[in-house]
């Protein structure tokens, strides 16, 4: 056992040193598998490899560029979102003060105390009824806006700050139409600043509160003449209730049936209405 053991290492070693001495004639190429091959041309001329180039082109200029164009045209969706959500949490304040909405809503509460209901019709109808019309009075306005500042900025035709002036010109045109004078200076003079040379050169910090001014005012010119018809039926009742001798019977439990049936005899809510819309004509 010992024998054939010592015979097969023999024949181990011997195979190795041919392996060897094979290995160390052999030329490299042919020695190791997946060795580097030198090409040879259809005649049998070795030719000399060529490295791998780089990208070039058409005129050979081999220059990476990298083209941006149309990047900044528009403003991107997370830009537009932020001035959405921003324009949302100003919305009621630029409802309120800059739009018809605070003089529509005084004139139609005090319709309501004039004809000594207090809770009909309720807060919710009113402020309702006032925000539909205030759409309906600033649709022209609204769409101007639009057409002049919005669309063209998302369109990437007009910078910012040049979308924000082409926008406010049509609001800043409706308030100017419908504030007066004395407001315009009333304001100038508490802010300690000098007066305009002209109504357009008004700045806007100035605008919005003499517009607000000259909306209350207003409605409450509209209100004191819609009061006039309803303190005549008062007085009237008062003074039959008084002659008959039933002074214990509440005079507005007797003129109110009148007062009612006046205001729908001459369609008061269309008057009250229309003259509301014909006042921003």
């Amino acid at each position: 056992m010992t024998t054939s053991f010592r015979w097969l290492a023999r024949v181990l070693v011997l195979g190795a040193l041919v392996a060897v001495a094979w290995l160390g004639f052999a030329s490299p190429a042919e020695a190791v598998p997946g060795g580097p091959i030198t090409p040879v041309g259809p005649s049998g001329v070795l030719l000399d490899p060529v490295g791998p180039t780089g990208p070039s082109g058409a005129d050979g200029d081999s220059t990476v560029t990298v083209n941006v164009d149309g990047l900044t045209e528009k403003p991107s969706n997370s830009v537009s979102i932020i001035l959405t959500l921003t324009l949302l949490s100003l919305a009621p304040a630029i409802l309120l003060t800059c739009t018809s909405f605070t003089k529509i809503l005084v004139v139609l509460g005090l319709t309501r105390n004039a004809l000594g209901l207090q809770q009909t019709p309720p807060n919710q109808v009113l402020t309702g009824l006032a925000l539909f019309l205030s759409l309906f009075i600033m649709a022209p306005v609204l769409g101007q806006m639009n057409d002049e500042g919005i669309q063209p900025y998302l369109d990437g035709d007009k910078s910012t700050s040049v979308a924000y002036q082409d926008g406010i010109a049509p609001l800043r045109d409706f308030m100017l139409d419908n504030t007066g004078d004395e407001e315009i200076q009333l304001l100038t003079t508490v802010a300690k600043r000098d007066q305009p040379e002209t109504r357009a050169d008004t700045p806007m910090t100035t605008l919005v509160p003499a517009f607000v001014l000259s909306e209350l005012k207003q409605a409450f010119i509209i209100g004191f003449i819609i009061f006039i018809p309803f303190l005549v039926i008062d007085i009237v009742v008062s003074g039959a209730l008084m002659a008959l001798g039933m002074m214990m019977m509440p005079p507005v439990m007797v003129s109110l049936p009148f007062k009612l049936l006046l205001f729908v005899m001459v369609n008061g809510w269309a008057l009250v209405i229309q003259s509301l819309v014909a006042s921003y004509g």
